[in-house]
């Protein structure tokens, strides 16, 4: 699976933004698509991941529960990473991953997108 983020820039605190992935190469009706961040000084963490088939609700980390969503766009082959009430705390690079679903690493990665919240 090859992945394509996007969508990073420069947001003020308690504003909004979206990143995107953008999957090919292969189907992805068994696996799971996660979003990592990268603090800088900080090891990579999971933000959040979803199951691309299936009813199954998204993940999310509690540092980012209730303001981030994470959703898929099937026809597009797309996730997306809404995040609202950012804070200066969610500066970072942003990675999407993807794994197959029963598989424990995550082993696609996408080319990472940089943000910044400022205060």
């Amino acid at each position: 699976v090859q992945l394509q983020a996007s969508g990073g820039g420069l947001v003020q605190a308690g504003g909004s933004l979206r990143l995107s992935c953008a999957a090919s190469g292969r189907t992805l009706s068994y696996y799971v698509m996660g979003w990592f961040r990268q603090a800088p000084g900080k090891d990579r963490e999971l933000v959040g991941s979803i199951v691309w088939s299936g009813n199954i609700s998204p993940y999310y980390a509690e540092a980012v529960k209730g303001r981030f969503t994470i959703s898929r766009d099937k026809a597009k082959n797309t996730v997306y990473l809404q995040m609202n009430m950012l804070k200066p705390e969610d500066t970072a690079v942003y990675y999407c991953a993807s794994k197959r679903r029963y598989e424990l690493n995550y082993d696609s990665w996408g080319q990472g997108t940089q943000f910044t919240v400022s205060s």
